[in-house]
């Protein structure tokens, strides 16, 4: 064939491929979901924040410094339930990330391969519990053994004055601030054990068997192999279990002690944001006590925010430094 027959030969035209429609509408669906959910972002902080505008404005900057919290005067201090919710989530990740993170290592390191099936099942099934199951069972249950185990002798061997005495005041009756960071940490321990089991059993088995050929130990694999290699997704696992801690509601709510004042020792009531919300938006009244409440939704959400903006932050300087 001549060049001038290739020259006027008609240009091929490329077929559409199939499924091209689909994938523009899969794309517009995509891209539908993910605003929706930004807007629905945007409109819930921008309520919020309508709604304890009242309170914001009333109070001031008083509303996060002041403890005092006063339905009958309509005067609203948020620090008590601010910092209880800060110290309870606190204590609970400091108390259940270490079992959590030995849960992980025994059960894919440590754990006969007949029973790892059967403990990795119960261990997902203590995740799934309602809060509310955990918050009956520490009032009913864990709270008098508490009191009578834990509260009242450690009360009786505190010498007046000495650091144990100010740290164990209180009503020993089995609720207050450590009683809800036990039962937090209860919660959040399964959901975390559970997690950093998934994140283990990606580690290659290769790498795993290099390191015991080259004759380490298992707490040596566990500490300079596996922990490094899921280090990014461990953090984000524990940041995730902080968020749930510091939005629980019911089962703080039951244990707790449900006093709105700044506590004073580990066996003293407190209160937390959710827990507050939870007992008196049914009966706020007045509209600044709903304003207030509602303030305290948004500093909640903020703090969340703040929780989950740092696991962020956490998570690219480990990715930075692989």
């Amino acid at each position: 064939m001549t060049d001038t027959a290739l020259s006027s030969a008609p240009p091929l035209r490329r077929s559409h491929p199939r499924g091209a429609l689909v994938a523009k509408v899969f794309e517009g669906v995509c891209f539908a979901a993910a605003t929706a959910l930004l807007v629905m972002l945007g409109g819930l902080l921008v309520s919020l924040f309508i709604g304890g505008w009242p309170a914001f404005q009333r109070f001031g900057l008083s509303f996060f410094t002041t403890t005092t919290w006063n339905p009958v005067t309509d005067v609203y201090g948020a620090a008590g339930p601010i910092v209880g919710t800060l110290v309870t989530s606190a204590i609970a990740l400091m108390l259940a990330l270490p079992v959590a993170g030995g849960v992980a290592f025994f059960l894919t390191e440590l754990c006969p391969a007949p029973l790892r099936r059967p403990i990795g099942t119960a261990v997902e099934l203590l995740a799934g519990i309602p809060s509310i199951v955990y918050g009956m069972w520490g009032l009913f249950v864990f709270a008098p053994l508490f009191s009578k185990y834990v509260q009242l002798p450690l009360m009786m061997k505190a010498e007046p004055g000495s650091l144990l005495e100010k740290l164990t005041t209180g009503v020993p009756n089995g609720s207050g601030v450590l009683s809800a960071s036990i039962i937090l940490a209860i919660m959040i321990l399964p959901f975390m054990a559970a997690t950093l089991r998934e994140l283990l059993l990606t580690v290659p088995p290769a790498v795993r068997e290099s390191a015991y050929g080259l004759g380490a130990t298992t707490a040596e694999v566990v500490t300079k192999v596996t922990l490094p290699y899921v280090r990014a997704g461990a953090i984000g696992a524990v940041m995730l279990g902080l968020g749930r801690a510091l939005g629980e509601t019911m089962a703080v709510t039951f244990i707790i002690g449900n006093a709105h004042g700044m506590p004073a020792s580990l066996f003293d009531s407190g209160s937390t944001i959710a827990s507050t919300i939870a007992n008196e938006f049914t009966e706020a009244t007045s509209p600044v006590h709903s304003a207030a409440l509602v303030a305290l939704g948004l500093v909640l959400f903020i703090i969340t925010f703040a929780v989950l903006a740092l696991a962020r932050l956490m998570l690219r300087r480990a990715e930075q430094r692989l």
